[in-house]
C-alpha cells in the first residue's frame, strides 16, 4: 500500500506502460479501494488519462472531489465497498 494518492497513480501508470498499455492510457478507468480524501488523487488519474474512476467514497470531502470530477468531465462512480483489510 502506498501512502501517497499521487505517486500511486504515476505509479500504475508507469506498470501499465511497461506491461505494453498505451502511453497516455487515454480514455482509461481507474480503480481504487480507497476514497479520495482531496482532488488530487483523482487530479493524477485524469492527467495520465483516465475518463472514469470507480471508489468507495465516504470521504468527508467527497462533495469537493466530485466537483473536481465534473471540472475535469472524469465520471466518478462510488461503489460504497472497500475491500482493504489491516
Amino acid at each position: 500500500g502506498q501512502q501517497s494518492r499521487v505517486h500511486v497513480v504515476k505509479l500504475a501508470a508507469q506498470k501499465a506502460q511497461e506491461f505494453g498499455h498505451e502511453t497516455e492510457l487515454k480514455d482509461s478507468v481507474m480503480g481504487t479501494d480507497s476514497f479520495f480524501p482531496f482532488p488530487d488523487g483523482l487530479e493524477a488519474a485524469v492527467n495520465v488519462g483516465a475518463k472514469a474512476i470507480i471508489n468507495p467514497g465516504g470521504s468527508i470531502r467527497d462533495n469537493a472531489v466530485i466537483k473536481r470530477a465534473d471540472e475535469l468531465n472524469c465520471a466518478l462512480v462510488f461503489c460504497g465497498k472497500r475491500v482493504f483489510r489491516h
